[in-house]
C-alpha cells in the first residue's frame, strides 16, 4: 500500500486547491423593462440612483436579447437557459411542466439554497385559485405573486399579516381574461376592486397608490427578500430572484415618485402626445419605486456581511414600446424596444474584474449556463444558452453573431445591422435592426435585398439545427 504524505509535501496539489468560495447569486429581475429605461444606457430622464451606481461597478451588456416578447415563454426560456421551441413553450398560457429542468436543478444539488420572491408566471393567471398550492418547481423558498393585488395570494396575504387595512388599496382592476374567466365560470370575485367590476385598462396615465407605500407589491419582493437574506447562514451560499412586477402597466405608483418628476421637462419625455408623456411619466416613477428598494436589498447584503461573496444581476424578461410608433404593451415583431433588455452583473470584488461595457450579441438564455460556469458547476448539453463566464471573470470571450426570437408561427433572428422576422406561411420581413421610427418600413421589397434576407434566412436555419437536441442515446441500438 502506498502512503500518501500531507498535502504540504506536494505543494503541486494546494497550488490547485479551490482559494475562492462558490459565490451567492442575487438576481434582480424586472418586468417589462426596456434597455434604455436607465441612465448608463442613454436615458435622460430616469431617476435611479442605486441603479446607476450598481451598473457603473457591473459588466453591462447592453445588446441583451430576450427569447421571447412575452412574459411566460420569456421566463421560462431564461431560467431553463433553452429556446422555446426547445421548452414547447412558444405563447402563453401554457403550464410549465415540473419535470421540466430549471435553475434550482443545477443549483440546489450542489449545496446552494435557491428563492424565488414575487413574479414567477409558470402557471396561466386567470383561471385559477391562487391560494392552491404552487408546485415548487426545485425552489427551496417560493412566494408567488403574479399580479399586484388582483388575486388573494402570497401577497395580499402578507399585506393581511402586516396591516389588513391596507388590503382594498391594492388592486387596480381585474385582468381582462381573468374577468373572462369568472364571468364565463359564474364565480364570484374574492377581492374588492376599486375601479369596479369591469376588466382594467393596462395602458392609460398613472395613478398614485392609494394606500401606504410600504404596501405596494414592489416594497412586497423587496420585504420577502430582505427576510430570506437575514436567514442565510455565511457559509451556505444561495441564488435569490428578487423578481419585481413593475414597471409592467397599469402604472400604479406611490405619489413620491411620481413627484420627483414633477420639476424634470417633460420634452424630455420624447412623447408626441399627452397620452404618451403620461404613459412614460408613470412608468419612470415605477422604476423609480424598484430603484429604491433595490438599494435597500443592496444594504442588507451589507448587513448581512454577504455582499462581499455575492454576484449581483440585473435583467428584465422583456421591454415595452412606450408609445414607440404609437403602441403600447409588446409582442410581434419583437422590435428592439420589446426584445433588448438591461442586462448587467457586478462580480465580487475579489474576482477582480473591473467594470466594462459589452455591446456584442447576448442572450437571456445565456444567463443561466453563465451563472453555473462562475459557480464552478458543469453545464448540461441540454442547455441552448452560451456561457459569458469567460468575460465575467476579465477574460477574452467569443460571442454570437445573431440573436434567436421565437413564437408561436414566427421567429425572428436580430443581427448587428437588421432584424429579420419569417412566418410559418413563408412570408418574410426585413427591417434596419435599431431604426425604429422604420419598422414599419420593410426592406424585403427593395432593390439589393435579396441577397441579405437569403443569407439571414440561412442563419436563422443554422440557429434552429443547432438548437435542436434529441434524448440521450445509451448504445447503439
Amino acid at each position: 500500500m502506498v502512503q500518501i504524505g500531507p498535502l504540504s509535501s506536494f505543494p503541486e496539489l494546494v497550488t490547485l486547491m479551490p482559494s475562492k468560495p462558490r459565490p451567492n447569486i442575487l438576481i434582480f429581475m424586472t418586468d417589462q423593462q426596456r434597455w434604455d429605461s436607465l441612465k448608463l444606457n442613454g436615458n435622460r430622464l430616469s431617476i435611479t440612483p442605486n441603479l446607476d451606481q450598481l451598473m457603473a461597478e457591473s459588466i453591462n451588456f447592453d445588446h441583451c436579447f430576450v427569447q421571447s416578447p412575452l412574459c411566460m415563454p420569456s421566463r421560462v426560456s431564461f431560467l431553463s437557459g433553452r429556446y422555446p421551441s426547445s421548452t414547447g413553450i412558444l405563447s402563453m398560457g401554457v403550464p410549465v411542466p415540473q419535470s421540466l429542468r430549471i435553475l434550482p436543478h443545477y443549483f440546489s444539488g450542489s449545496g446552494y439554497r435557491v428563492a424565488s420572491l414575487g413574479k414567477l408566471h409558470f402557471l396561466p393567471h386567470a383561471n385559477r385559485d391562487h391560494r392552491e398550492l404552487h408546485p415548487s418547481y426545485g425552489f427551496d423558498r417560493l412566494e408567488v405573486s403574479d399580479e399586484p393585488g388582483v388575486y388573494e395570494d402570497s401577497y395580499r396575504a402578507w399585506v393581511r399579516r402586516q396591516d389588513p387595512t391596507q388590503l382594498d388599496h391594492l388592486s387596480f382592476g381585474l385582468p381582462p381574461a381573468t374577468h373572462t374567466w369568472y364571468t364565463t365560470m359564474g364565480l364570484t370575485d374574492m377581492v374588492n376592486h376599486p375601479a369596479g367590476t369591469g376588466p382594467r385598462e393596462d395602458f392609460g396615465p398613472p395613478i398614485p397608490f392609494p394606500g401606504d407605500s410600504r404596501y405596494t407589491h414592489t416594497a412586497f419582493v423587496a420585504e420577502q427578500t430582505i427576510d430570506f437574506l437575514h436567514g442565510q447562514p455565511k457559509d451556505l451560499p444561495f441564488v435569490c430572484i428578487a423578481s419585481f412586477f413593475a414597471p409592467h402597466a397599469p402604472w400604479v405608483v406611490p405619489k413620491e415618485y411620481l413627484d420627483l418628476y414633477n420639476s424634470v421637462d417633460l420634452a424630455l419625455l420624447d412623447g408626441d402626445s399627452a397620452e404618451v408623456k403620461a404613459a412614460r411619466l408613470g412608468y419612470f416613477a415605477m422604476l423609480s419605486e424598484i430603484d429604491h428598494h433595490v438599494g435597500r436589498v443592496i444594504s442588507t447584503l451589507t448587513e448581512t456581511a454577504h455582499l462581499s461573496n455575492t454576484v449581483i444581476v440585473f435583467i428584465s424578461d422583456h421591454g415595452e414600446w412606450l408609445g414607440d410608433s404609437g403602441r403600447f404593451g409588446k409582442g410581434y415583431p419583437g422590435d428592439d424596444p420589446v426584445s433588448r433588455v438591461p442586462f448587467f452583473v457586478r462580480m465580487r470584488p475579489e474576482d477582480g474584474v473591473p467594470p466594462i461595457r459589452c455591446s456584442e450579441l447576448v442572450e437571456a438564455v445565456d444567463v443561466l449556463p453563465s451563472l453555473l460556469s462562475i459557480s464552478g458547476l458543469p453545464i448540461p448539453p441540454s442547455i441552448d444558452g452560451v456561457s459569458l463566464g469567460e468575460i465575467l471573470l476579465g477574460r477574452p470571450q467569443v460571442y454570437r453573431d445573431s440573436a434567436l426570437m421565437e413564437f408561436e408561427g414566427w421567429k425572428s433572428l436580430r443581427t448587428k445591422q437588421y432584424r429579420y422576422v419569417i412566418h410559418k406561411d413563408g412570408t418574410e420581413h426585413l427591417w434596419h435592426a435599431e431604426d425604429d421610427a422604420n419598422i414599419n418600413t420593410d426592406l424585403t421589397s427593395q432593390d439589393g435585398k435579396d441577397g441579405i434576407v437569403s443569407e439571414l434566412r440561412h442563419q436563422l436555419l443554422q440557429r434552429i439545427m443547432q438548437s435542436e437536441s434529441s434524448l440521450a442515446r445509451t448504445w447503439p441500438y
